[in-house]
């Protein structure tokens, strides 16, 4: 009599196959290349390594560096608009300050002209003009320059054959300014050439 085992057919086992997925390969400790034969995992999902994954990784990093460069340029425009509307007010309260004292430095000029000022006096004088320019103040007009009507302010007039455009002859007040913000125009007498001067008045008709 048989046994059972020997009466039922050999059947074959199915062979398994055992595929190592470990992205770091364990002798060399270096990272595989993707296995080209299964490009794809379960559910069709596709692999970091195929072609579509890494052109979709590619054009995300793009469309992030761009996005922000464009954050990057609108952050550089705002620091340089903050930068320059902090300029502006502090020239504009400077330039009020200095306006405010300009009626000090008129009575120097005045005291300096019938010698009253020495002495101590003359060196309070210095310091004080001292400081107003470390703070941005500068005269404007000076005998011998060219008339500027948005610098100078005409006071006197006179003609003459030995200019050939209109002059500044002689400062009867200083006038300042703070970097490009004119606080007064200077007072000044201008010798014209006389092909410039104005045409002499004529008596009406009697």
């Amino acid at each position: 009599m048989s046994s059972p085992n020997e009466s039922r057919p050999h059947e074959e086992q199915p062979s398994v196959v055992i595929r190592d997925r470990r992205r770091i390969d364990p002798e060399t400790l270096q990272p595989r290349e993707p296995d080209e034969e299964t490009p794809e995992r379960e559910g069709g999902e596709h692999v970091l390594g195929t072609p579509d994954r890494a052109g979709a990784l590619e054009a995300q990093l793009a469309e992030r560096t761009a996005e922000l460069r464009r954050v990057e340029a609108e952050y550089e425009n705002y620091r340089k608009q903050v930068q320059h509307d902090q300029a502006a007010i502090s020239e504009i309260a400077t330039a009020k300050v200095l306006d405010s004292l300009l009626p000090v430095l008129d009575a120097i000029d005045r005291a300096r002209g019938l010698g009253e000022v020495n002495g101590s006096l003359w060196a309070v004088a210095e310091a004080l003009e001292e400081r107003l320019a470390d703070l941005g103040l500068e005269r404007v007009g000076t005998a011998g320059e060219p008339f500027d009507p948005a610098r100078h302010e005409a006071v006197g007039h006179q003609v003459s054959d030995d200019v050939d455009t209109p002059v500044c002859t002689a400062v009867v007040r200083p006038g300042y300014q703070v970097g490009t913000r004119l606080l007064r125009p200077a007072q000044v007498s201008v010798t014209e050439p006389p092909d410039q001067a104005p045409p002499a008045a004529t008596a009406p008709d009697s």
